[in-house]
């Protein structure tokens, strides 16, 4: 119930709102499908580069051993290519280590021969050369002992008696080549560093290739690792080296060495991914000489941690995508609403009587032009309603106004006459001009006649400013001019006066003695102008933008300047907007006054049409 009343009051009648729904679901599941797809490409990217880094440090890890398991068989092909160091470790395996000293001297120094090579002290060499090796074990299968060369300690012999010790045994079984040391070496020896693995190769007879022993070679498993420094990027996950029966030889994460790791079934199965601990990617390298392969595991939480990142930025931009690519058009759409609802409203007011009102939309789109075409057409039925209906009253108000005027106007000419004359008669010559351009004024003020032509309007003008004159003399002075061919031209009664009287009343300063006056009358481009200056005190820019404000106000009952606009307003009626009164002033340097309406010609073609 609450979610329909809701779509009743705000969705169900309000267009914009659907638009921004719809264009906010089509936002959200574009942009979410987008960075779907785009973190579904990345983070495969992301796995296959990790996966990638972790088979080349195998490879590392493989070629290292691969190292080791060529270092062993090269020191036994070595002995072999040595006939004098493949007797002598012939005869150590088959003797006594006793018989083997005595053997040793006979060949040094009764024979003369001072080169003969030692094979303990070629394997303590060889020892030497590789910072690897822990320890190297010499077996023999007939003499059942074991010689031991151990890095840290000395060099030692031991009798492996098979009635006492499986060692024989252990030997004499077969086995990969890579394994982990036997526990009963290791005892006999004292090695139980658990982080080793060994290397093995079968020594035989060079005459009669017949077994006689075998060389055992224990490396250090974490030097294994020391191949993963070459890595530039830091390794996830870890890397396992194991022998075929799951014996950990080396371990990166050094967790299962000393036990068999208990996930072989999952090695063996040949598949990317397995579940170990955790589900992981699994990848294996295979040594078949040695007997051993390389194993990488990446846990996939591991591996989610590489593009966290990822995802998280990308949950950020999709985020910001989807605010910006909403709120904005949102912003618009809110914006073109309250101009659709203005609109709307404003259309209401005039439907309720309102013609006064107007829309204020300065913009240039559709919705721009639609306030201004209503403007237009609500000023277009103003101007109709003031001609039809303003233009009749202001008519009858004339009408009475001129009858009231006409009541008995021979006796007041009479009287102005008879006081002239007594003044002239009385030498007061100022006095009778005086009176003569005041009767001739009021002669026109109250005269029946709606126009004048712009010459009489000029005179009538003159006849005002020559009272002026008189009265203050010197100190003032004026200037008619005006194109022949415009004398004639008909202009409504009283339209220049009250621009004089402004003047006289505002802009006068009788303390100056060059108060001056200037009316010019011209036709420019099609246009009448008669332009009004003066020198006098001038307007302030904020008293001037007041007075042409006012201009363009509807008329009330305390309207101030209402000369000017009486003036403004009939060449407005008459001959529409863009015609008028304008006004510019300078404080204390003076105003200038125009006054423009349409030659006759224009006048005429406007009526046609």
């Amino acid at each position: 119930m609450r979610f329909r009343k809701i779509y009743r009051n705000y969705i169900q009648n309000n267009l914009f709102v659907k638009v921004i729904l719809v264009f906010a679901l089509i936002v959200h599941l574009t942009i979410i499908t987008l960075s779907y797809l785009l973190f579904g490409l990345i983070s495969d990217s992301i796995v296959k580069s990790e996966l990638n880094n972790q088979k080349q440090a195998m490879e590392r890890v493989n070629r290292y051993m691969e190292q080791k398991y060529d270092w062993v068989q090269n020191t036994v092909q070595d002995i072999y290519r040595n006939s004098l160091l493949a007797s002598n470790a012939s005869y150590f395996l088959r003797h006594s280590y006793s018989e083997y000293a005595q053997y040793m001297l006979d060949q040094n120094y009764a024979g003369g021969n001072e080169s003969a090579v030692d094979i303990l002290s070629y394997l303590a060499d060889r020892m030497d050369a590789d910072p690897d090796i822990q320890n190297i074990l010499l077996y023999s299968t007939d003499m059942q002992q074991l010689y031991a060369f151990n890095r840290n300690g000395p060099r030692r012999l031991y009798t492996t008696n098979p009635t006492r010790s499986y060692i024989p045994e252990i030997m004499a079984a077969e086995g990969p080549v890579a394994a982990t040391p036997n526990i009963w070496i290791r005892g006999l020896i004292g090695q139980w560093n658990s982080q080793l693995y060994s290397m093995r190769v079968q020594v035989n007879d060079k005459n009669t290739l017949k077994n006689i022993g075998q060389l055992l070679v224990y490396f250090d498993s974490g030097m294994v690792n020391r191949s993963l420094d070459q890595q530039r990027t830091p390794l996830k996950g870890e890397i396992l080296v194991l022998s075929q029966d799951g014996q950990v030889l080396s371990d990166s994460a050094n967790r299962y060495y000393g036990q068999i790791f208990p996930y072989m079934k999952q090695i063996g199965s040949l598949k990317e991914t397995g579940m170990l601990d955790e589900p992981s990617y699994i990848s294996t390298l295979t040594q078949n000489a040695a007997g051993y392969f390389v194993v990488g595991i990446t846990p996939k939480s591991v591996m989610e941690e590489a593009y966290a990142g990822l995802k998280r930025t990308i949950i950020l931009i999709s985020t910001i995508c989807i605010v910006v690519a909403v709120i904005i058009p949102s912003i618009v759409i809110v914006n073109i609403s309250r101009r659709t609802n203005r609109i709307v409203h404003f259309m209401r007011k005039v439907e309720g009587g309102n013609l006064t009102a107007r829309l204020q939309d300065a913009r240039e789109d559709e919705l721009g032009q639609i306030s201004q075409s209503f403007n237009e057409m609500l000023d277009e039925l103003g101007r109709h309603i003031d001609r039809e209906y303003k233009a009749e009253l202001r008519h009858k108000q004339t009408e009475l106004a001129a009858l009231q005027a006409r009541i008995n106007p021979h006796f007041l000419y009479n009287t102005l006459e008879v006081i002239r004359m007594r003044a002239m008669s009385q030498g007061a010559v100022d006095v009778g001009e005086m009176i003569y351009s005041l009767a001739a004024l009021f002669r026109n003020s109250v005269s029946a006649k709606a126009e004048n032509t712009l010459g009489e309007e000029l005179e009538m003008c003159r006849l005002y400013l020559e009272l002026f004159r008189i009265r203050y003399k010197d100190k003032f002075a004026y200037e008619v001019e005006c194109d022949e061919e415009l004398l004639r031209v008909p202009v409504a009664k009283l339209l220049l006066q009250p621009i004089v009287e402004n003047y006289i009343v505002h802009g006068m300063d009788s303390r100056r003695k060059n108060n001056r006056l200037t009316i010019e009358a011209t036709q420019e481009h099609g246009l009448i102008r008669v332009r009004v200056r003066d020198n006098g005190k001038g307007i302030e820019p904020e008293q001037l933008a007041t007075i042409m404000r006012r201009l363009k106000m509807p008329e009330t009952e305390e309207q101030q300047s209402f000369g000017l606009r009486s003036v403004h307003e009939r060449i407005e009626l008459v001959h529409g907007p863009g015609y008028g009164l304008s006004m510019e002033s300078t404080p204390g340097k003076g105003t200038s006054v125009t006054v423009t309406w349409p030659a006759a010609e224009q006048q005429e073609e406007a009526g046609d049409v």
